[in-house]
């Protein structure tokens, strides 16, 4: 199995600046942020940090941490861009702004899987805010974008209104992401790409509960049956928890070993603007024809 390393380059609305000392600080459009980064072991390259706001942990018990600002910040958000994707970025509880930047490669590779297909059919589990859903639109892609959260589900309907996409075809879906792939398998339904970024835990819209050690080979099980022989990609990605990209490669070795083609395993990172070097962010698997 290869292992590799997708690596996120800066692009005009976003960039990691610096990284050390247990922190990154990163520009979002005109604003900078500073956030925690246990990976960031290093020294950073400035000790001078100016920033318009920064995110200081504290245990769950206290709520897991807050904001603190030095500069106003528009509290609703602001426009971004990646490509022809529009959405807004926001600080929110959880210390993100409200997207995953690093997803951008993932984004770019999805693409690529299906080019030259007439309307691929994609489905993207645990879709959040959309942006990966409307990287895929803008490419003439259906889509089926499923998040257990309303507010994410509306969100991501607002980031399609920013990016002029309403008209595209995407079934916008407030579920739990197993239950509704057990039913797509009942019913027959196939794809030509999926993509799942799903959390360490979480709760369905009706009380259902998600451990990702526990329920995810039985996704990825149901997943399968959604492709076939013409499929292009599943792509997983896994963060935040005490897992291999190995463990999740061999999952995936497993479950397409009769479908062919290649699966890969390895790590998502974002390079640094200050020195070029890559800040590991994620682990990912991931089966293409």
């Amino acid at each position: 199995m290869n292992l590799i390393t997708l690596t996120g380059e800066p692009w005009a609305d976003y960039g990691l600046v610096d990284s050390g000392h247990g922190r990154k600080l990163e520009r979002y459009g005109d604003y900078r942020f500073i956030r925690p980064e246990p990976q960031a072991m290093w020294a950073p390259a400035s000790d001078d940090w100016d920033a318009h706001g920064e995110f200081m942990p504290a245990p769950d018990d206290e709520g897991g941490g807050r904001w603190v600002f030095s500069k106003p910040v528009p509290r609703e958000g602001w426009p971004l861009a990646w490509n022809e994707a529009k959405f807004t970025a926001q600080t929110t509880p959880f210390r993100h702004l409200g997207f995953f930047p690093d997803m951008a490669p993932v984004w770019s590779w999805m693409r690529e899987q299906t080019a030259g297909i007439d309307a691929p059919e994609v489905m993207n589990l645990f879709g959040y805010t959309g942006v990966g859903t409307l990287a895929m639109a803008a490419t003439g892609a259906k889509l089926v974008h499923v998040d257990a959260s309303k507010k994410s589900v509306e969100a991501a309907k607002g980031n399609a209104a920013l990016s002029n996409m309403t008209d595209k075809p995407v079934r916008w879906i407030i579920d739990d992401a197993a239950k509704f792939v057990a039913r797509e398998v009942r019913r027959g339904r196939r794809y030509d790409g999926i993509l799942l970024d799903p959390p360490k835990y979480g709760r369905g819209p009706t009380g259902e509960v998600w451990q990702l050690e526990r329920d995810l080979p039985g996704l990825i099980a149901d997943c399968r049956q959604l492709l076939d022989a013409d499929s292009r990609f599943l792509f997983l990605t896994v963060y935040a928890i005490r897992m291999s990209a190995l463990a999740i490669g061999e999952l995936l070795n497993q479950h397409f070993a009769d479908l062919g083609g290649t699966v890969e395993c390895g790590e998502l990172g974002v390079r640094e603007e200050a020195r070029g070097l890559v800040l590991p962010t994620a682990i990912f698997a991931r089966w293409s024809r």
